[in-house]
């Protein structure tokens, strides 16, 4: 007999066919079968229901609790037996009994829970297995206790499976257990991105994780971790957001696109109008506003009806275009009207389809070109023409006559060729004839002043020495005058040869003695050590330093007089200097000093005597030697006259 949901059952000990079975309400504790299941010991149940405490063993009944403890929750029942059967064993059979009763429905209970909580796992494997995500339960450290199979795709592998699969799997593991770090887990939920490799395409895959701590009774704390897919999500996220850029930056250049635009159109001077297929305006610059746009200040009706007549004109072209039907293009002049002065305003329009990538004309661009100017430009044409006729006819007139004065300027200017080269011919062949009387007089005056003829007296002396000197200076001229000659004639011959420039300032330096003498001047050399010896004409080299020192000497009238000798490895050439500290010359004579006849101060009374032809022929003689002269000077500070010939002259 035992208690079934709230009530008691029991039963006597008889055979099957007559068992006997009760239900008892467990709220009645007078009853003696309820007195007797919360007892402990067993109790003697008459044939009317009462106890007998004293004597157990003599009634009709005696109710045995199952099993005879102390734990009253323990009871798992009553055993009655008739007292003509109950023997001390019947205590005993009930201990036994009640144990292995109790035993028997631990078993049933436990066998029980295990079947439900298998249904249950098998569910939760089910539910867990049917999400898209990867979801597991591991521990802090990323052990797996529990995980879905797309979560085994992952994390998992089995035996037989690739290399590489084998890594991936290692790699993801490694990665996920470092994501569950022990600052996560202190925080409770979490949120972050991971990324992991895909086992089967070895790609890379990022994922979501939503981890959460949870408390297991038996596995103590646990981490629940969720991976969601993201990659197509972060693909599509970039995605938009590329696109989101690019779209702004389209938006950013259209913007700029029409700033330069509206720049644009506004900066030229024509008006320009852009409108739809139907006619209507949808943009003009300024100069088209003010055609269409009656001004502000003047909003008479003058202005307005003006207004209104350039856009019946505008519009009835604009149609003109699409009745065509010929091309894109269309051109034609309208009659329009200046609002603001309302003066008629011829104009040449130029209008433009704007088609879209299916053909389909979307608007229309229209330049409008003043042709007010063009037409007085045209009248203003012709009368310049008629009056560039006019003039072309005197300028053939003038160009015959020019023509005429030419041909005499040409045959004058062979004639003074012809004469120059006759005057050249003419001094080279005269040189011994000029110089045989010189050299005459030169003779008898030395001879008279020796005294071959006698002794003369001081004023006689004098006399003679002054005719010396004035021939000698004649002579001088007369050779200037020759070498320019020989030198234009091409009759001045070159003989090259080895030039020490050491010995040839010592013999200059030498041959200027008396002038240094009777100059006062101090005379210093600065001549450059191991200089190599140059290939030229050693004569025409010394009659160049010759005469640059000389002038030296001749326009210093306090100082000194510095000959430079210096080699220019980098130029290949040898430079001669002669530096004084004289008068100078101005800069914007230097170039005058190396004419024919000319010195830097030509009038009359000029201090310094000479025919202006010593640094002519210079300059000449240092062309011959495919050489040239250069001058550093100014007015009270000296003059520096640079000779550079090459290494190696003409040959």
């Amino acid at each position: 007999m035992r208690a079934r949901d709230g009530r008691l059952a029991g039963g006597a000990h008889r055979r099957p066919q007559s068992r006997l079975r009760a239900d008892l309400a467990m709220e009645n504790p007078e009853h003696p079968l309820v007195f007797a299941l919360a007892g402990r010991e067993a109790v003697m149940i008459g044939k009317e229901g009462r106890r007998n405490g004293a004597d157990p063993w003599r009634g009709d009944f005696v109710a045995i609790p199952l099993p005879l403890s102390e734990k009253r929750e323990a009871r798992q029942g009553l055993l009655l037996v008739s007292p003509a059967r109950c023997e001390p064993e019947a205590k005993w059979a009930a201990e036994l009994l009640g144990q292995k009763i109790a035993r028997l429905r631990a078993t049933a209970a436990i066998l029980e829970s295990e079947h439900r909580l298998q249904r249950e796992r098998e569910l939760l494997l089910n539910i867990i297995n049917a999400s898209p995500d990867p979801i597991l339960l591991t521990e802090p450290e990323g052990r797996m206790i529990i995980s879905n199979a797309r979560a085994d795709a992952l994390f998992s592998t089995k035996e037989g499976e690739s290399e590489g699969r084998h890594r991936a799997v290692a790699l993801n593991n490694m990665l996920f257990s470092a994501a569950l770090s022990q600052q996560a887990i202190e925080s409770g939920a979490t949120r972050r991105e991971l990324l992991l490799v895909s086992p089967s395409e070895g790609s890379d895959l990022l994922f979501e994780l939503l981890s959460s701590v949870v408390q297991h009774p038996r596995e103590g704390t646990c981490v629940v971790s969720i991976l969601r897919n993201v990659t197509d999500l972060r693909a599509a996220t970039e995605q938009i957001e590329e696109n989101y850029r690019r779209l702004k930056v389209a938006e950013a250049d259209v913007r700029a696109e029409r700033d330069r635009l509206d720049l644009i159109i506004d900066s030229v001077a024509d008006p320009i109008l852009v409108t739809d297929p139907s006619g209507k305006i949808l943009l003009m610059n300024s100069p088209a506003e003010r055609l269409f746009t009656a001004p502000e200040s003047d909003e008479t009706a003058e202005a307005e009806r003006a207004v209104r007549s350039n856009d019946a004109h505008f519009s009835s072209f604009v149609s003109n275009l699409f009745l065509t039907g010929k091309g894109l293009r269309w051109r034609g002049e309208i009659s329009l009207i200046d609002p603001s002065t309302l003066q008629a305003l011829p104009v040449e329009a130029v209008a433009g389809k704007v088609l879209s990538e299916h053909g389909e004309v979307t608007a229309v661009v229209t330049i409008l070109h003043d042709r007010t100017e063009a037409l007085e430009k045209a009248r203003l044409y012709e009368q310049v023409k008629a009056a560039s006729e006019q003039l072309e006819e005197k300028v053939r007139e003038a160009t015959g006559e020019l023509v005429r004065r030419n041909e005499l300027l040409q045959r004058q200017h062979f004639e003074l060729e012809q004469a120059s080269q006759l005057k050249s011919q003419f001094l080279a062949n005269m040189s011994h004839e000029f110089r045989t009387p010189l050299n005459a007089i030169l003779g008898y005056t030395s001879m008279l002043l020796q005294g071959v003829s006698g002794d003369m007296s001081p004023p006689q002396k004098n006399k003679m020495l002054r005719v010396d000197s004035n021939a000698r200076h004649l002579l001088s001229i007369i050779n200037d005058i020759l070498d320019i000659s020989r030198i234009e004639a091409g009759k001045m011959p070159l003989h090259l040869e080895e030039v020490e420039m050491a010995a040839l300032v010592g013999e200059l330096l030498a041959e200027v003695e008396p002038l240094i003498q009777k100059a006062r001047l101090q005379v210093l050399t600065d001549l450059q050590p191991g200089l190599q010896p140059a290939w030229s004409d050693r004569q025409k080299v010394k009659q160049i330093v010759l005469n640059l020192l000389t002038n030296a000497i001749k326009f210093t009238p306090l100082g000194h007089v510095k000959v430079i000798v210096r080699g220019d490895e980098e130029r290949r050439e040898v430079r001669i200097a002669v530096e004084d500290t004289g008068i100078g010359i101005a800069p914007q004579d230097h170039d005058r000093v190396f004419e024919d006849f000319r010195q830097a101060d030509n009038s009359v009374t000029r201090e310094y005597g000479g025919a202006g032809l010593g640094l002519a022929i210079c300059r000449r003689l240092a062309k011959m030697l495919d050489g040239r002269i250069e001058l550093v000077s100014n007015v009270g500070a000296g003059s520096t006259f640079t000779l550079m010939i090459p290494r190696r002259g003409k040959r």
